[in-house]
């Protein structure tokens, strides 16, 4: 059967245009970034002993402090070295939003220099976890996500992401904060050096105390980022916004595709496992009429086979002033059911946090926002 077109074409040049600013960099370190032996280095050049590294990082990763003047085991006259030689990223919580209908919680966080940006907590049984933030706003313009409409202003510093993250552990008290997923707004994989040392300490026991393999780093394709990333070492996972199992429709949905391939972005995705030994995950968000067909599932699952990737599908979450609408129950079903057949490793995503704009592809910071 011939596949439905949408009655618009996607709008894919409707984002708002990019806005970033010139940003003054702090001429203090900020330790919210620091690893444990950047730590080290820093406290010896203040003439101090390198224990003292250990017992600053506890203040500042495991207790979260916002001021130096909190950390009470160390002297007075350290503190006040420590005030003038370094600084600490902070962010203040301006809004929580709740969803009535499944306990997800959506956090404002807005920095030093007034920029925002929105962190999700979801709960599910026993696990908490935390959706990260890396950019505020995004340069790919996906035309289906909120988060690429509103434009770019510029990256999350790793101090800031590391703040971020705090912020979310805060939220979950007195539960803990268990998984990570950098699926927020934001490319993480264009922001690479920031997100890798943000993603360390939290993995770190010095640090947020998070088993990699509770961390997912989430990508739209960003074909050298995933390449680089395999050569790190972690044991992190890798999710992949596919969306569109061919390339001239991948396209239309995805501006980051006319910049690397599908052909080169599975390429990319092969490595990744070759040389990790860990298998990436295929995000498939399902919109009416466009590539939710019998066809994109049979093409899809293929794909996945190939890959030997488990395939999340997600149900569409609307966005204003995007042409897409959600599937019906009946064909996500159908698709799932469809691709099941020749990929067994496929789940149907819940959409979580959807009512208070929290969802999959739904986070912005409108223009004019207080």
């Amino acid at each position: 059967m011939p596949r439905q077109q949408p009655k618009q074409r996607p709008r894919r040049h409707q984002r708002q245009q990019p806005r970033q600013q010139p940003r003054q960099r702090p001429s203090k370190p900020d330790l919210r970034g620091f690893q444990l032996d950047e730590l080290k280095s820093f406290v010896l050049k203040l003439d101090q002993p390198a224990y003292r590294a250990g017992q600053i990082a506890e203040w500042v990763f495991g207790r979260g402090v916002r001021s130096f003047d909190e950390m009470t085991n160390l002297s007075k006259a350290l503190r006040e070295r420590l005030s003038k030689e370094a600084i600490l990223a902070c962010a203040e919580v301006v809004e929580t939003h709740t969803s009535e209908t499944d306990g997800t919680r959506k956090l404002l966080l807005k920095y030093g220099d007034r920029t925002r940006i929105e962190a999700v907590l979801l709960t599910d049984n026993k696990r908490i976890t935390g959706c990260v933030s890396t950019q505020v706003g995004c340069k790919f313009g996906c035309s289906f996500c909120a988060t690429g409409l509103m434009g770019f202003t510029r990256n999350l510093t790793a101090g800031e992401i590391v703040e971020e993250m705090i912020s979310l552990r805060e939220a979950a008290a007195p539960g803990r904060l268990s998984n990570l997923v950098f699926m927020g707004m934001g490319e993480p994989l264009d922001n690479y050096d920031n997100v890798l040392r943000a993603i360390k300490i939290a993995n770190a026991e010095w640090g947020l105390g998070i088993g990699a393999r509770r961390i997912t780093v989430s990508t739209a394709g960003h074909v050298p980022g995933i390449r680089k990333l395999a050569k790190e070492g972690l044991q992190v996972e890798l999710a992949v916004s596919l969306n569109a199992p061919e390339q001239r429709l991948r396209a239309r949905l995805m501006p980051i595709a006319d910049r690397y391939s599908l052909t080169q972005l599975i390429r990319a995705i092969e490595y990744y496992s070759e040389s990790t030994g860990r298998r990436a995950t295929l995000e498939y968000v399902l919109l009416r009429d466009f590539n939710d067909s019998p066809e994109m599932a049979d093409e899809l699952a293929e794909i996945a086979r190939r890959l030997l990737c488990k395939v999340n599908l997600i149900c569409y979450n609307e966005v204003t002033d995007s042409v897409f609408s959600s599937p019906t129950d009946q064909a996500v079903e159908d698709f799932f059911s469809r691709v099941g057949r020749r990929c067994p490793t496929v789940v149907r995503r819940v959409s979580r946090g959807s009512d208070i704009a929290a969802g999959c592809g739904q986070l912005c910071i409108p223009r004019g926002r207080k």
